[in-house]
């Protein structure tokens, strides 16, 4: 009786341990899916840096254009017309004064633009000093169209206007020929301009009053950063520009009819007529969307540095589960065809050495850009992975094995970060691929038995 209840004790003992021993793939597969789930944790406190260090980088570009001068946009010159209105209240009548905007017939501008890089920490920033030649004419032609009564208009008191961005980027005295005459620019726009920020002169204009058409010339030198735009606010606008820089980015509502850009220069020609756009020559009482639909007719050029670093990091770590994902699958099925024993804790340093990688690549793309530092990240990662594989499982294939799947990972995830149109597309038929391989060698593994 003695040893068949001992007989009978150690098989009570052994079934919960063949049940272990069943489920232990299971009871692995479930613990890998843990240890991603935790290293969830340093793969989000990474993209936080990445966009922390993006943020950075946009507070020294703007510290550095503002003491230097802001992105400029140049608007103008116009003409500002005031004229009385007269109104009743309770049998009092009042006198009241409107204001009336004139654009030109012609706005001819011909721009050269000198560009500088200047330095903040590790970030670059490229300003620009410019020499404007703004000319064209001024005529009453779009009043009289328009039935304006013109003795109404009080043309001896009339406002010349010329908007800018960043008044600190006017280097010298501003000033304008019409017709005969000479008029200085004022600061401020004392009310008289469709936006608050600008310069402006009070004019004798009643030559206007005749159909006669007023010849105008501004000759302006003007500092800013990064960007230059215009606004087409004649019939016909005409904007010819030049600027030692090689990689111009065309922007806003219109793109040049003709450019030519070199190794060291580019220069740009646009044209824009009166129909292009969604405003007239003449606005009276102007509202908050007529100057939106100005505002929106802007165009010009961007003289930003390109700088991709940041936006390419982020898109490569958000493949980060993915590729730790594979990772510990094909050190699973390592594991089991090779009757390896790994422990938790050695997924986990692998998944750690994983996790480096993107922070090796976003410090290396700040000295030497995006890609020698994903290439050099790689590497770094690819040999650090590869050879703890050796060290734990003292097989040269198997840490040869592993070296090779990273690196085409990381090739693959590089291609996807360069591809823009099918990008979609290749990610798709990558994962399907991959799904493909796992269930191929899953297939083989005899889940239920040790």
């Amino acid at each position: 009786m003695d040893g068949f209840n001992e007989n009978s004790n150690e098989q009570q003992a052994q079934q919960p341990m063949g049940c272990l021993h069943r489920f232990s793939k299971t009871i692995k597969v479930v613990i890998i899916g843990g240890l991603i789930l935790l290293l969830i944790i340093p793969i989000f406190m990474i993209e936080n840096l990445i966009s922390e260090r993006g943020r950075t980088q946009e507070e020294a570009i703007n510290e550095v254009s503002e003491k230097w001068s802001l992105a400029q946009t140049v608007n103008g010159p116009y003409l500002n017309i005031q004229y009385p209105v007269v109104t009743e209240d309770n049998g009092e009548k009042k006198v009241s004064i409107k204001d009336l905007i004139l654009f030109p017939d012609e706005l001819l501008i011909n721009g050269q633009l000198k560009t500088e890089i200047l330095k903040r920490s590790l970030y670059e920033v490229n300003v620009y000093q410019s020499e404007l030649i703004l000319k064209g004419s001024f005529s009453s032609e779009e009043l009289i169209k328009s039935r304006i009564d013109m003795e109404q208009l009080q043309f001896d008191r009339a406002a010349i206007c010329l908007n800018l961005t960043d008044m600190r980027g006017i280097s010298e005295q501003i000033s304008i020929t019409l017709g005969d005459s000479v008029y200085v620019f004022e600061p401020g726009m004392d009310n008289r301009g469709i936006d608050n920020t600008g310069v402006h002169a009070i004019a004798d204009l009643s030559e206007l009053k005749n159909n006669k058409k007023l010849p105008y010339e501004v000759k302006i030198k003007l500092k800013g950063s990064q960007s230059i735009n215009f606004i087409p606010l004649g019939k016909t606008t005409r904007v010819d520009l030049k600027a030692n820089w090689n990689t111009p980015s065309f922007t806003g509502s219109y793109l040049p009819n003709n450019r030519d850009i070199t190794e060291k220069e580019f220069s740009a020609q646009w044209q824009v007529l009166n129909l292009n756009r969604n405003y007239s020559q003449v606005m009276i009482d102007y509202t908050n969307s007529n100057i939106k639909n100005i505002d929106n007719s802007s165009f010009g050029v961007n003289f930003k540095i390109p700088v991709e670093q940041y936006q390419q990091s982020m898109r490569s770590a958000k493949y980060a589960i993915l590729i730790i994902l594979l990772t510990f699958g094909v050190i699973f099925f390592t594991e089991i065809m090779n009757k390896t024993r790994i422990h938790a804790l050695q997924y986990l340093l692998v998944g750690l050495a994983l996790c480096l990688f993107y922070s090796l690549l976003l410090s290396f793309s700040e000295h030497i850009g995006f890609n020698p530092a994903y290439l050099l990240s790689a590497a770094l990662t690819i040999l650090l992975v590869g050879g703890y594989m050796f060290g734990i499982t003292k097989r040269k294939k198997t840490s040869l094995i592993m070296s090779g799947l990273l690196g085409v990972l990381y090739l693959y995830i590089f291609v996807l970060i360069q591809l823009e149109t099918f990008a979609l597309l290749a990610g798709s038929l990558g994962l399907f691929i991959i799904l493909a391989m796992v269930m191929y060698f899953s297939k083989k593994i005899d889940w239920f038995n040790e």
